[in-house]
């Protein structure tokens, strides 16, 4: 080898020169600030607190920060965070190789976030995770260290959880109902009787004329629902009118007179401390009111329920059963449909025969086009089936003429007799196909003008 050869192998410092060193990967950091919606986390950092005080870091330590990211979903449960989700994906398409959060339990509070996290260390994916006092890179110790913190935050949680259920316990072992009070009651915000429950004085006696309306007076829990409000305009704590269910659950609430169930169905019965608005032989005489309001008739769907709105007030279309005794013993049936009154208590819509509705709907259809008719599909099929049918069985018994002049069976003759001859679900499905919707008002059916 020639003396020019070795001088350019041997540097200043007198050895041979190396491959030339990598210059440092340059790390682009995405800034992720959480705020918790979980009520033991109310101390930590608002979002926008966050956010500032990591841009004096970054600023600091002259950081690239390529994109602010923010969310406020819990970390408790893996895979529930749609930004954080987002985050993991960039990373993974390589948009950002590092991360800038306030502390490691913004990142996770779970053992399957914290796991994709130190996956995409060691692919070489995400080279820091840098917070207020700490940094984690690719090292076993610093890794090690994060899992550490991660999982003391998963500790934590595991830990809340217990405690607010033995907080709950112990509350409800006091005579204390532990959550938000039932409609009718308040929470007493006086500083030296914090957990006590008081009678709302506005709600209060309207709940228990709720109880003695029903007990005593036989009221049905729609007729309830009406007076409450259409005559009291009866609004419960979230300003907001009771649906019929809360209605009945507010009935069927043994809180009210005193015991409580903690939680619902789980047979742990304890005594409440509470002033009672009504008595136990108020509650249990709604109680069997109730029971006579619920008698087990056979299940019964009706062909043209929740199909046809009330033209007069909006409501929904019911219908009935009635039975007319015969001098011979036997019973006549009919079938009534009439408006359910759900937005007016004194609606006139009247009630008229499932056999009159049919009539007209068969008048309807003759005025509707075939596209107005819906399920053009399954109608064309079915005809084509039927007339297959009749050539086949005309045919046979030599009547080709009357066999031909079958074929012109159409759509809308094929639609009345669905309405007259068909089952309850072929009727159903018939009516839900139409275009327009169906308006009742004075015993009369019509199509709503397209909107």
């Amino acid at each position: 080898m020639s003396d020019t050869n070795i001088e350019q192998k041997i540097g200043l410092s007198g050895g041979f020169q190396g491959k030339k060193e990598e210059e440092p990967v340059k790390i682009k950091y995405c800034l992720y600030a959480r705020k918790s919606t979980e009520s033991e986390e109310r101390q930590v950092l608002s979002i926008d607190s966050q956010v500032k005080e990591m841009l004096q870091i970054a600023e600091r330590d002259n950081l690239e920060i390529v994109e602010i990211r923010r969310e406020s979903h819990s970390a408790k449960n893996s895979g529930q965070r749609p930004v954080f989700n987002e985050l993991l994906e960039d990373i993974k398409k390589e948009q950002f190789n590092g991360i800038l959060t306030w502390a490691p339990d913004r990142l996770s509070r779970n053992a399957g976030d914290l796991g994709s996290l130190v996956d995409l260390m060691d692919q070489k994916l995400l080279l820091e995770i840098k917070t207020y006092g700490q940094s984690f890179t690719n090292s076993p110790n610093e890794k090690f260290l994060l899992m550490i913190l991660g999982s003391q935050a998963k500790l934590e949680n595991d830990n809340r959880g217990i405690n607010v259920k033995r907080g709950l316990r112990t509350r409800c072992e006091m005579g204390i109902w532990p959550t938000c009070t039932p409609t009718g009651y308040l929470n007493e915000r006086l500083s030296e009787r914090n957990c006590r429950i008081i009678i709302d004085p506005v709600r209060g006696p309207i709940i228990k004329k709720m109880f003695e309306k029903v007990a005593y007076d036989h009221w049905s829990g729609r007729k309830l629902f009406h007076w409450l409000k259409f005559e009291l305009n009866f609004k419960s704590k979230g300003n907001k009118n009771l649906s019929l269910s809360n209605i009945y659950r507010i009935l069927q609430n043994s809180f009210y007179y005193g015991p409580f169930e903690f939680p619902r169905d789980s047979g742990n019965w304890y005594q409440g401390r509470h002033e009672p608005i009504i008595t136990k032989e108020v509650f249990d005489l709604t109680q069997e009111q109730l029971k006579r309001d619920r008698i087990v008739r056979e299940s019964r769907e009706f062909a043209f329920t929740k199909l046809i709105t009330c033209g007069l007030c909006g409501s929904g279309v019911t219908a009935m059963e009635k039975y007319k005794k015969l001098k011979n013993g036997g019973f006549n049936k009919h079938i009534y449909y009439g408006c359910t009154r759900a937005r007016d208590l004194n609606c006139k819509a009247g009630y008229a025969k499932e056999d009159d509705l049919i009539n007209q709907l068969v008048k309807i259809v003759d005025k509707l086009t075939i596209d107005e008719i819906g399920l053009r599909k399954q109608f064309e099929e079915e005809i084509e089936r039927y007339n297959q049918f009749q050539r086949t069985v005309l045919l046979m018994q030599g009547k080709p003429d009357e066999a031909k002049e079958r074929e012109n069976f159409d759509i809308r003759t094929y639609a009345k007799y669905v309405l007259k001859n068909g089952k309850i679900d072929e009727k159903r499905e018939l009516l839900a196909g139409l275009k327009n919707r169906l308006l009742y008002a004075n015993k009369r059916l019509t199509l709503a003008e397209k909107v």
